[in-house]
């Protein structure tokens, strides 16, 4: 029902899709892997409209089609599930499923809010959601808003004919197991409206979802593989390849951390709601893992240590000195740094490039009488660009159209670039592919060996045990254990989820 053949995709400096050839038939699930920088994200937007192919071929039942843009692609039931989401947050749920689409909805120049509501009802009930449609989108938890985008996909089913193409972009990102449990049961279930083509990193997911599955590297197809004949080892080292180092968290590169220096330090921290009574200290050259369940209280502390949160009651002291004012100024200014979960948004600035991004925390460093001192910011982004093999066409590209990785090492860069000596790191490897991941893993360990301290949300307890020199275990706000973690003598998944739940 849908086809590309021999498809290419130029951008300046980057030949990002190359002769690519892909199909998917009615009711069928396909699976689409490759490292960050293969071509995914490019294929995926070359379908839904986005990006218009520079060569080959776009088949709609068997018809030649070329979309200009998303709604083309929509009149053609092409629709898409962002990793990012696209929803509107202080809009209503009903308001966002049929955003830009209201005029059925419309008399007299006045929306029947009412005739509205009765068909978002409908929507929702394809995906097996009960919430009212005029809830406030922000109230929603993230499970909640990535079903309401599948409901406003599937709105494409009233204005077109034929089935649906739906594309989901890391839709188990940030889901617990519960909930990619009941998304995969929903996809299964609409099959027989849609088809679909599932992009993640989590190989497991994409081989247990999946029909066929389509590996890319380095913007081409280098193999199709049956999900009833393929393993996550076998599809690992067409993604990367080599094979994946079995020290994948490199364990043996773990180092003694210094006991006797004492970069930051929390007594009796708290915050109500958040987090109470939280003391802990980081040395220099340690890595110190808190680990939880989602809302345990892990995030607020790293906010509050980089200064975005103000604490309630005790105190932080950086450096033997006590911190009084919060603010994120502040953090950068005493050597903190911050890598967040959503790095889209708060880690980036999409539409600035790559030197002006890596240079953004630290501009007093390059200006001189008020003006910035562009050559010197450019150099220094050559200089991280081929230490951290970030993949961009230069220094000059769009930080905003980097793959996920190299975005993330473009935010490592920033910070350690300006000689940050305690790093926060809140899920660095989150949306990563599996090599992505091994560079983050490296990045650690390299940090960790220059004597800064780090402070991590691993995105999986694996990752936690396998990185730390330490683990707190934080439950409900309070830590409930410490562990030490020298190789050899590693907590086990059990040790940990015992004192979690």
């Amino acid at each position: 029902m849908f086809e590309l053949q021999k498809v290419d995709k130029i951008f300046p400096g980057v030949h990002a899709l190359k002769a690519v050839d892909f199909e998917i038939k009615r009711g069928e699930i396909v699976g689409l892997v490759g490292e960050n920088g293969a071509g995914k994200s490019t294929l995926m937007k070359v379908i839904y409209g986005a990006y218009q192919h520079d060569g080959g071929q776009v088949f709609v039942d068997g018809k030649t089609v070329r979309f200009h843009n998303p709604r083309q692609a929509m009149d053609m039931g092409v629709g898409m599930v962002f990793q990012e989401q696209s929803l509107i947050p202080n809009l209503t749920v009903m308001e966002n499923i049929f955003l830009g689409f209201e005029k059925q909805f419309v008399n007299f120049g006045v929306i029947d809010w009412k005739k509205m509501a009765e068909a978002a009802r409908h929507q929702l009930k394809k995906v097996k959601l009960d919430i009212s449609p005029s809830t406030t989108t922000s109230q929603l938890s993230f499970a909640q808003r990535q079903l309401v985008e599948l409901a406003k996909v599937l709105t494409l089913e009233e204005r077109v004919q034929g089935d649906l193409v739906i594309l989901l972009d890391e839709p188990t990102s940030v889901l617990a197991k519960d909930e990619i449990k009941l998304l995969f049961e929903l996809v299964r279930d609409l099959r027989s409206r849609a088809s679909f083509i599932f992009v993640s990193h989590r190989l497991d997911e994409v081989i247990d979802l999946s029909d066929r599955i389509y590996v890319l590297k380095d913007g081409e197809v280098v193999d199709v593989v049956n999900a009833d004949e393929a393993d996550v080892d076998s599809i690992q080292r067409e993604m990367v390849g080599r094979n994946i180092n079995k020290e994948y968290y490199r364990e043996e590169q773990q180092k003694p951390y210094d006991d006797t220096k004492v970069l930051l330090e929390l007594e009796s921290v708290g915050n109500s709601g958040k987090y109470r009574d939280i003391s802990l200290k980081l040395h220099a050259g340690e890595v110190l893992c808190l680990v939880g369940t989602e809302g345990s209280g892990r995030e607020a502390i790293l906010r509050t240590i980089y200064g975005l949160q103000r604490p309630e009651s005790g105190s932080v002291s950086i450096k033997g000195q006590a911190l009084k004012g919060f603010s994120a100024k502040c953090g950068v200014e005493k050597g903190v740094a911050y890598v967040p979960r959503e790095r889209k948004i708060e880690g980036i600035v999409g539409g600035m490039t790559v030197f002006e991004n890596m240079t953004l925390s630290q501009m007093g460093n390059y200006s001189r009488a008020g003006v910035l001192d562009v050559r010197h910011e450019r150099a220094l982004a050559r200089e991280w660009i081929e230490k951290l093999s970030i993949k961009a066409s230069s220094e000059n590209a769009d930080c905003g159209n980097l793959s996920g990785g190299n975005q993330q090492k473009v935010v490592l860069a920033k910070w350690r670039s300006g000689g940050s000596d305690i790093i926060l790191l809140d899920h660095p490897t989150r949306g990563l592919d599996i090599g992505a991941k091994e560079d983050v893993y490296d990045m650690v360990r390299d940090m960790s060996a220059a004597g800064i301290g780090i402070i991590l949300v691993a995105d999986t307890l694996e990752e936690a045990i396998g990185l730390s020199h330490t683990i707190a275990v934080v439950k409900d706000g309070e830590i409930q254990k410490w562990f030490d973690c020298k190789p050899g003598c590693k907590p086990s998944l059990y040790d940990l989820i015992h004192y979690m739940i």
